[in-house]
């Protein structure tokens, strides 16, 4: 026995004693490397990289061709609606004409469904007609439209386009103005709905899913084949990122480039621009559809591999016949263990250091086990009460204080006044500050008085005394946290105003019985009370004013004359039949603010 346990310390403390295990490492890589995975994957990646290159290309092309035959029907779709408004300025304004003129508009929005309105200015700047489908028509307004931005570019370049404008934040609309063919005579204004240049874009298909879409100057949208995209208006961050995508492509000389969309899907997209807009058209398609072939090919090769792969265990089976077994048993143990499976075991009586090995890998798993156990047990217990009572809770092994039973509670409900109003217009990273300082100091202190916090939303929360672990004095114990919770959050409404930020804190309690317990399904619990004291609390908070902390008559008559209160007379609350009366917890009088108030015992 001894020479055999010194052998063993020999072969732990001198690796050379053990040849066997080193020689079968050494040829099972060597034959695996060399034979198999070194010129497959030497091949993979060649082919992988001539393909994906030759693919990009291609795509490159194909799109660049797609996007400016795109571009083309665009403009041609623009080019049709000047060519229909120049019939409206083919002659001189002349009064007795001005029945020609109004057919001529007519004709113009009956040909081209996508103007809107036309407006006649005469040479002088003053308006002459107003044909509107939306609005009212107008003949010899007199109106000055001289100063027309419209008017003064066409008047200067023969063609003007405005920029997009989006009425009613949705619809895109565009502004054109020409002048006649007498540039003294006559201009016309029109406003052109974009809306119907969807048809042109729609038509535009590039493989299975490609599709086109419409940019302005500014990176807007303003014409997609889902046309809600387009009346949903574009964000100055999706715009700003359209941008970049822009820049970028010109910057690679026009090549097609890969990008993530708006709906966040990998795409390979090329633009074309409309030189007589200032806007950009755009072709996309799908990555995993423009890269299918290369895809193919390289599953081919991974089929490949995997075949070599086979033959390759078969080789090392081989060379190693007696420790494949062994080998293969820790290797599945490790990966069932990598997925949770903590009762999986390993059966290996080889004698030998494999066997110490399955001894010390079953040994882990059991210890992973109880470890991932207990976690489970904190991490679960934790998401709803203080950590003190989770790990409590978790040494005891009982749970049962968690189940569904009546007892008498003192839920504390507690919100800042203002807030909606201060979240609406502050900045996001202010908000989420004053958050984080008001929540810092809160859970501090439901931490401290060992209560449960049970819900917590924006800037709301309600917190339970007296349970799932009882208190000897709940609702004493309740007002003395809530009396703590408004002077810490007072602190921070002071450092909080001098920043400009204009919110108060409210405080309301009661005291009462309620049913207690876990609410949820598997994957999420959590504990809460249910009851007519849980409303009323509730109530008595959306009532109180900034420092205020308002308790009903079941508080103030436990908590005796410990700590002053005001009477605040009987209120009708909101849910309630009958009028409650309601008690001002005495915080005031500690703020240099607000003068004594008048205290009163509990009975009174």
């Amino acid at each position: 026995m001894k020479s055999s346990n010194e052998d063993d310390v020999r072969d732990s403390i001198h690796p050379e004693a053990a040849p066997v295990r080193r020689s079968l490492f050494r040829k099972y890589f060597i034959a695996l490397l060399a034979a198999v995975i070194v010129p497959i994957t030497a091949s993979g990646i060649s082919n992988a990289w001539f393909g994906y290159r030759d693919q990009r290309a291609m795509l490159s092309a194909l799109l660049r061709v797609e996007a400016t035959s795109a571009a083309g029907k665009m403009q041609s779709f623009l080019d049709g609606i000047r060519d229909q408004l120049s019939w409206t300025v083919q002659q001189a304004w002349n009064p007795d004409a001005e029945g020609q003129h109004r057919l001529d508009a007519l004709r113009a929005m009956r040909q081209a469904p996508a103007i809107v309105s036309i407006t006649l200015v005469d040479s002088t700047g003053v308006e002459r007609l107003h044909v509107s489908r939306i609005g009212l028509n107008r003949m010899e307004s007199g109106s000055d439209r001289s100063g027309d931005p419209a008017v003064a570019g066409a008047r200067s370049t023969g063609l003007w386009y405005g920029p997009v404008m989006f009425r009613n934040g949705s619809e895109p609309f565009l502004t054109m103005a020409m002048a006649g063919n007498r540039k003294a005579d006559a201009f016309v204004v029109a406003e052109i709905n974009l809306k119907l240049i969807w048809i042109v874009v729609s038509e535009v298909r590039v493989g299975r899913s490609g599709q086109a879409f419409v940019l302005d100057q500014t990176g807007r949208l303003i014409a997609h084949p889902d046309i809600s995209k387009v009346l949903q208006g574009t964000d100055e961050n999706t715009a700003a990122a359209r941008r970049r995508l822009r820049d970028e492509i010109a910057t690679a000389g026009g090549e097609a480039t890969t990008a993530r969309n708006a709906e966040n899907e990998r795409v390979v997209t090329a633009m074309a621009s409309i030189p007589s807009v200032g806007w950009t058209m755009f072709v996309e398609q799908p990555q995993a559809e423009a890269f299918a072939p290369l895809y193919a090919s390289l599953w081919r090769t991974g089929g490949l591999l995997l075949a070599a792969l086979i033959l390759a265990a078969a080789l090392a089976y081989w060379l190693a016949r007696r420790m494949t077994g062994p080998i293969r048993q820790l290797e599945e143990g490790t990966e069932k263990i990598g997925a949770g499976q903590f009762d999986h075991r390993i059966d290996i009586a080889t004698g030998d250091e494999l066997e110490r090995l399955a001894v010390r890998f079953n040994q882990m798993a059991q210890e992973l086990a109880k470890s991932r156990d207990r976690s489970e047990r904190i991490a679960r217990l934790k998401r709803f009460l203080a950590p003190q009572v989770a790990e409590l809770v978790e040494k005891s092994g009982d749970e049962s204080v968690l189940a569904g039973q009546r007892a008498e509670v003192v839920p504390v409900f507690c919100d800042l006044r203002g807030f909606t109003a201060f979240s609406a217009h502050a900045e996001p990273d202010d908000v989420m500050q004053v958050l984080r300082d008001y929540y810092e100091a809160l859970g501090a202190i439901i931490t401290r008085y060992e209560a449960t916090l049970t819900n917590f939303s924006a800037d709301g929360l309600m917190v339970l005394v007296n349970a799932p672990v009882p208190s000897a004095e709940p609702a004493l114990r309740a007002v003395e946290m809530a009396i703590d919770m408004q002077d810490a959050v007072q602190h921070l409404i002071a450092e909080w105003r001098l920043r400009g930020h204009a919110v108060g804190f409210g405080i309301g309690l009661a005291m009462g019985r309620a049913t207690v317990g876990r609410i949820g399904y598997e994957a999420r619990v959590d504990y809460t009370a249910i009851g007519n004291v849980v409303n009323l609390a509730s109530r008595l908070c959306s009532s109180a004013d900034d420092l205020q902390i308002l308790t009903d008559d079941s508080v103030a008559c436990s908590v005796g004359g410990k700590i002053p209160m005001v009477a605040l007379g009987a209120r009708h609350l909101k849910g309630f039949d009958e009028e409650v009366r309601v008690y001002d917890v005495g915080i005031r009088r500690l703020t240099s603010d607000f003068a004594p108030a008048p205290e009163i015992s509990a009975k009174s």
